[in-house]
């Protein structure tokens, strides 16, 4: 029998029995119970008045109600309570951090395997609006990272506004399927690609795609790509913005973790510091922010802040993460993206390339190559296999 059906029977309620009811509410956004979650605190009996210390992630968290009236329903149903109160605090920082930790572990044990090694690093480049580089940081990032000797992938998730082909060179390549009906990436620069522009056998031609099969395609891009067992890093050329591909991937790979791409210009950094709400509300770790297309450096040495200066700093600061660097203005940046030589490869003394890796640096020693021979990747292996 059961400690809650003993409390039953004896007619009285004791703090366990509570703490046991109370793993029955479940955060409607989370999707965990809110014992497990952390958010339960002190729990306090007198004279048949439960008074219940509940945590929130914060003061105006839209599901209050909900959960609130979730504890007082099944507390108060109870045998020996007479009356339910609810003292709503809210977290610190590191029980905050401690819950998404938590919420992710749960969401590892539950998502669908992908054809992703749960050892493999995911970097999801993102922004909060088109225009600012992201493509071109996605390509050059990943060219740094292997250039450290790691075998890296890159996913143009960008399903309607694809450049990575055209970038690496890539742009004749077509996808192709193994015997096993698998997808076999398509390999430029030693970066295994992904793309929609090696679906398509012209470039301008239009994708018009809803929501729906945007959704299937990142799907397909995980589940169906043959996608190498020892890739170290996996680098998402995101879409901009905050839609169904971001919400699919976040749901699809919970291992992810993000990079915020944002330009000097502060109205830039407000529209990236979205994106980072984003992937807090989805549980997405923030690796830090790369500021792209910085000061232009003329031959005098004079520089020139031609997009504004200091947004990538704020950005970080606003949302509490490192500022992984600052990439110049660079001629040589757009010329290797429209001739297929990315100036990480092309021209590696310049001042973009250097920045590039750099940040690559950063971002690898931030996030170190995982191996299933240590003890967090057996863990991920382990919470990535479905039972049955």
């Amino acid at each position: 029998m059961g400690a809650v059906s003993q409390h039953i029977l004896q007619g009285m309620v004791t703090e366990a029995g509570v703490r046991q009811t109370l793993a029955h509410v479940i955060d409607p956004e989370l999707h965990t119970d809110i014992v497990d979650l952390g958010m339960v605190g002190d729990v306090r009996i007198e004279r048949g008045m439960v008074t219940i210390g509940l945590a929130l992630t914060i003061a105006s968290c839209p599901m209050r109600g909900q959960i609130e009236s979730d504890i007082e329903r099944r507390v108060g149903s109870l045998p020996g309570v007479d009356e339910v109160r609810i003292q709503t605090t809210v977290m610190t920082q590191q029980q905050r951090s401690t819950l998404m930790e938590r919420a992710r572990k749960r969401a590892r044990e539950t998502a669908a395997p992908t054809s992703v090694s749960p050892s493999t690093r995911v970097i999801a480049v993102s922004s909060g609006k088109g225009g600012v580089g992201k493509s071109s940081v996605s390509a050059n990032l990943a060219l740094a990272i292997a250039a450290q000797g790691h075998s890296v992938g890159l996913l143009d998730a960008d399903i309607w506004g694809f450049s990575a082909p055209r970038i690496l060179g890539a742009g004749e390549h077509r996808l192709q399927a193994n015997e096993d009906r698998k997808i076999v990436p398509s390999v430029a620069y030693g970066i295994h690609l992904v793309s929609t522009g090696l679906l398509l056998e012209d470039e301008e031609t239009a994708l018009m795609w809803r929501g729906l099969m945007l959704t299937k395609a990142v799907e397909q891009f995980l589940n169906d790509v043959a996608w190498p067992t020892d890739l170290g890093y996996l680098v998402i050329d995101m879409p901009p913005g905050t839609g169904d591909v971001q919400m699919a991937l976040s749901r699809m790979l919970p291992q992810a973790e993000m990079v915020v791409v944002t330009t000097p210009q502060k109205a830039a950094q407000k529209v990236a510091a979205r994106v980072a709400d984003m992937a807090r509300r989805s549980h997405m770790p923030i690796v830090g922010a790369i500021e792209n297309m910085a000061g232009f450096e003329a031959p005098d040495g004079t520089i020139y802040d031609i997009f504004g200066s200091g947004g990538g700093a704020a950005l970080a600061s606003d949302i509490g993460v490192p500022l992984l660097g600052s990439v110049p203005i660079d001629p040589e940046v757009t010329a290797g993206g429209d001739t297929g030589q990315p100036v990480v490869v092309a021209r590696p003394d310049s001042p973009a390339a250097v920045a590039f890796r750099s940040i690559a640096q950063a971002v690898t020693e931030i996030l170190p190559p995982l191996s299933l021979d240590n003890c967090i990747g057996r863990l991920s292996a382990l919470a990535a296999e479905v039972p049955g």
